[in-house]
């Protein structure tokens, strides 16, 4: 929202989710649990909707709270066929969820006990799971970016090097040429994830010019 009210939307694809500015948070199958507590703090969802929300967001952390409070070994999860480091250290049901080949049918013939309120909710939790090391990086990305914000960018940079950057924003700093980083990303079509390829370059030839 804050990209297409500051920037504008003259280009219309701009308007898809995969064009915002941190898309790994906006996917359709949490679209309730982002949009439904702001609907019902400003009371335009009704009462049945809201109970069955609040319902499916009371069995989510039941079935969170067991995955995270079940644990296993290394060695006891090799005899369930899932691969771990063998470093000794127990990994909780949740943690194991993050790998790409598990799901919630083969967690609950680890645990059996676990809760279970039908197939929809179990792939959220399986969603949820694999999206969960992705997003904790992206939420690390944008702490670092506006902390960073500031950072002034090399005047003779050549961006025609980063393979990461479109050819569409390439163009558009090439021709603005943005003095720092919080300039470059209020450029109309410039992404967080642009700004964040950018920062990375500028520390590492910070880091190159002291040593």
């Amino acid at each position: 929202i804050d990209d297409l009210i500051t920037k504008g939307v003259s280009e219309p694809y701009r308007m898809f989710t995969s064009r915002a500015e941190y898309r790994l948070s906006l996917r359709a199958d949490n679209a309730d649990q982002r949009l439904t507590p702001l609907g019902i703090k400003i009371d335009c969802v009704g009462k049945d909707r809201s109970k069955i929300f609040l319902d499916k967001q009371k069995k989510l952390i039941q079935i969170l709270d067991h995955l995270k409070s079940n644990l296993i070994s290394p060695n006891e999860a090799s005899k369930h066929d899932i691969k771990i480091a063998q470093d000794g250290v127990k990994r909780s049901g949740l943690e194991l969820m993050g790998q790409r080949n598990l799901n919630m049918a083969k967690i609950r013939q680890i645990w059996p006990t676990l809760p279970s309120y039908g197939a929809d909710l179990d792939d959220q939790v399986e969603i949820d799971a694999h999206y969960s090391g992705y997003l904790k990086r992206q939420s690390h990305d944008i702490a670092a970016f506006k902390k960073d914000e500031s950072i002034k960018i090399p005047d003779k940079i050549d961006y025609d090097i980063f393979s990461g950057l479109s050819n569409e924003i390439k163009s558009k700093l090439k021709i603005i040429r943005p003095k720092t980083l919080g300039q470059a990303l209020r450029i109309d079509g410039v992404t967080p994830a642009a700004a964040i390829i950018l920062l990375g370059y500028i520390k590492s030839k910070i880091k190159r010019a002291s040593a």
